[in-house]
């Protein structure tokens, strides 16, 4: 079991408001689906998550940006809330707030998009904030190569390069992406692979312009967040 714990956090910069209230609102709306009845909760989650028959048929565009911050159940909430507690707060107080939150918004759309061009034929509601999370981290290996992720493996604390872990987390999307679509049911896995790997190309492509616009040009000092 590999899961990440920490990481070099920079200091300085922009203070990541945004990369905290975000987890804030997440739980929030995850409390108020909680309180629902079981109806109206699958209510809630039919009325704003991307269903790709919907957007295909050129209805509820505004799903591919709701349901970034709609979540299943307790673990799907919390494992997505660790990642973005880890690797977002880097990302922001290197561009600064404004440019983090309206990259944060377009790298969830990209990869909502993504899942539904690739599963044009289904009508199961995706929800997650995983889509917008792989743009983070997509734009953290390009912008922070050298950092060091702290990772619990079972039962033991070690340190992988952004390289070594990125690149097992995009290659298993990869591998299970390319799987779903062989067996052409891509929603049996119950996890939207493609809006990962969508959102990861988006959050490189992003970060590489992020570092052409010269947001690393001051280097901060790195130290272990955990």
């Amino acid at each position: 079991m590999i899961f990440p714990i920490g990481d070099d956090n920079v200091k300085g910069g922009s203070v990541p408001f945004f990369s905290y209230a975000l987890i804030g609102i997440n739980i929030l709306i995850f409390v108020f689906q909680k309180s629902l009845d079981p109806n109206a909760s699958f209510q809630f989650l039919y009325n704003f998550g991307a269903i790709p028959t919907e957007i295909m048929a050129g209805n509820d565009f505004s799903s591919l940006l709701t349901n970034i911050f709609l979540h299943g159940g307790w673990l799907h909430l919390l494992g997505n809330m660790v990642f973005l507690w880890i690797f977002a707060d880097n990302i922001e107080a290197t561009i600064g707030n404004s440019k983090f939150i309206i990259f944060y918004l377009l790298g969830g759309i990209v990869a909502s998009f993504s899942h539904v061009l690739i599963n044009q034929g289904s009508q199961i509601p995706s929800i997650g904030a995983s889509g917008a999370i792989a743009a983070i981290m997509g734009a953290y290996l390009v912008m922070f190569p050298k950092s060091r992720i702290k990772i619990f493996f079972f039962f033991k604390i070690i340190y992988l390069s952004s390289y070594i872990f990125f690149g097992l987390w995009i290659a298993q999307n990869i591998f299970s992406g390319l799987k779903d679509l062989d067996i052409n049911a891509a929603d049996i896995s119950g996890t939207a692979w493609w809006a990962h790997i969508g959102g990861f190309a988006f959050g490189v492509a992003s970060g590489l312009y992020f570092k052409k616009m010269g947001y690393l040009e001051e280097v901060y000092e790195s130290t272990d967040k955990v």
